[in-house]
């Protein structure tokens, strides 16, 4: 006769086993099922090519640098479209490859323009946000401040656009953050900066937070967000990350040169740190890698070859300089990076440099750099890297992909999953079950 102990640990043992095949089956947002870029999926692909080990290929309408999220049999993508100018929220089949629904979901709003897909840079498009799902709902958000939800068999739920709503964004670049779901919340951050740029916006603006109802899209709160960066060191272009430790919860946001963590019920602010812009110094320093937390620490990186700074996860209150800050990677060292987000799996960082072309693993207690590997080829590495299976994958601007060990750094595999002249190829490599979904410019693949 089975006693209550050993029921109990049956059912624990039955959940656990549940929540890790939920999440190795499911790619919700753009950084995984755990917000850090690693998933316990299995049996993943060493080696492939556009035609080895791809189960099926689709032609995308148009380019972007959102990454395709995953849920059961449905996969969700952003992009533009070629022949009208539109922006186009598509569901695939993850069996067939097949697109299930798409719909047009750009409003058409573009202030001062034609309302065409082009952006207010030539280095990026509006379709540049990842879709986000939750498995009840899909929110796609573009550059332009379109956010319109889905129910998963393409019903439109509702749709707003952010500029109308709060005033036109003020960013040098397109804005890319994407929006995340968050125990039945959608959070969207607008951190920009305060005066008009390039004749956009107003002077006085503020950078923001929101929490929006996903099953209707009401607001449920906006909370202010200050800061004492200048210029474009106001302008984050990274994703809230939701992080649960010191017994709280938590969201955590990182731009105008500093790291806070918030109340995800009331948007209060809990705790902030910084900087890596001592004394506000640098005006241009604009930020893109989002929060990685892992190891007891959180990552912010400072841009354009400056450091990465750990400061210590569950802090309260404020606190600046070597008050909160675990470690630094220090000046010149290749353990910098401007665009891509760094990657957290099995109790180890992995930082990808962009500007120095280098991945390096690194300890997240010390901040010890335990290998660096110099990235081949002559073209940016820009896709946030993700991992399972004991193996890293990422992309570049020319949609090249390298498979690399995550103990030693030696490169397992390099194919080209682009096209000859590809350039701006930024999404990341999404992992599902035992399988690889790879969005270049052109094409998505599904690799097994």
């Amino acid at each position: 006769m089975k006693t209550k102990t050993s029921i109990l640990l049956f059912s624990l043992l039955a959940v656990l086993g549940l929540t890790a095949s939920l999440q190795a089956g499911n790619w919700p947002n753009w950084r995984g099922p755990n917000h850090d870029g690693s998933t316990t999926a299995k049996n993943l692909p060493t080696k492939f090519s556009k035609t080895e080990n791809v189960k099926w290929t689709i032609n995308m309408p148009g380019p972007s640098a959102g990454t395709p999220i995953i849920w059961d049999d449905k996969i969700f993508v952003s992009s533009t479209g070629k022949k009208d100018n539109s922006l186009l929220a598509l569901c695939i089949d993850r069996k067939s490859g097949k697109t299930l629904w798409q719909d047009k979901a750009g409003s058409g709003y573009r202030p001062g323009g034609d309302g065409s897909t082009s952006s207010l840079d030539n280095k990026s498009n509006y379709a540049s946000p990842s879709p986000v799902t939750d498995g009840n709902v899909v929110v796609f958000f573009y550059g332009n401040g379109d956010l319109v939800a889905y129910t998963l068999n393409g019903k439109r739920k509702w749709a707003s656009n952010l500029q109308k709503d709060y005033g036109d964004f003020t960013f040098q670049w397109t804005f890319s953050s994407s929006p995340t779901l968050y125990e039945g919340r959608l959070y969207m951050q607008i951190l920009q900066r305060d005066e008009p740029v390039h004749g956009r916006g107003k002077q006085g603006n503020e950078s923001f937070l929101l929490a929006i109802d996903p099953a209707n899209g009401k607001v449920i709160w906006k909370h202010n967000r200050p800061s004492k960066a200048n210029k474009e060191s106001l302008e984050s272009f990274a994703t809230p990350i939701p992080f649960e430790g010191a017994g709280r919860k938590e969201l955590v946001i990182v731009g105008g040169d500093v790291l806070t963590g918030h109340d995800p019920v009331s948007g209060n602010e809990l705790w902030r740190w910084g900087t890596w812009n001592e004394g506000h110094k640098q005006q241009w320093w604009r930020l893109v890698p989002s929060p990685v937390i892992g190891g007891g620490v959180i990552l912010a990186c400072g841009p354009k070859k400056a450091p990465v700074f750990a400061a210590k996860a569950g802090l309260k209150g404020t606190h600046s300089g070597k008050d909160g800050q675990v470690w630094n990677s220090g000046t010149g060292s290749p353990v910098t990076t401007d665009v891509p987000t760094p990657l957290f799996y099995k109790g180890k960082f992995y930082v990808l440099s962009d500007l120095r072309k280098a991945m390096s693993r690194v300890d997240p207690t010390t901040g010890k750099v335990e290998w660096t590997v110099e990235m081949p080829g002559r073209y940016k590495w820009r896709g946030s890297p993700t991992a399972a299976d004991n193996k890293i994958y990422f992309m570049n601007h020319n949609g090249e992909v390298v498979v690399m060990d995550p103990e030693s750094g030696k490169i397992l595999h390099k194919t080209s999953m682009g096209e000859q002249y590809d350039d701006n190829t930024r999404s990341s490599i999404a992992i599902a079950d035992n399988q690889l979904f790879i969005r270049t410019n052109e094409k998505l693949y599904c690799v097994q």
